[in-house]
């Protein structure tokens, strides 16, 4: 098995999901180290997503990938609530 598909791994919040008018906060679009291809990203699709906020009081909010987002291995997440603007450019762990 290759060492991109392990559980445990690590990806950037790029952007939300939205078009030029509208912005989702609850789909991101999230950067995973090690995954380059529309097919890997693919692969991932299902798996669950948790960001933790910081600061003193620990805040997680979950959600799963629901898919490629172009063809250089970017993926969706929808979360089950919004993610607020400081988590931009934060990290995610991807089970």
């Amino acid at each position: 098995m290759d060492r991109w598909f392990e559980r445990g791994m690590k990806g950037v919040i790029a952007n939300f999901r939205g078009s030029r008018r509208r912005k989702r906060g609850d789909y991101m679009l999230i950067v995973i180290d090690g995954i380059s291809t529309r097919e890997k990203a693919q692969a991932l699709e299902g798996k669950p997503v948790t960001w933790t906020s910081a600061g003193k009081n620990k805040t997680a909010i979950s959600g799963k990938v629901t898919g490629a987002h172009g063809n250089k291995g970017l993926v969706k997440a929808q979360f089950e609530r919004g993610l607020p603007g400081q988590s931009l450019g934060q990290e995610v762990s991807i089970e």
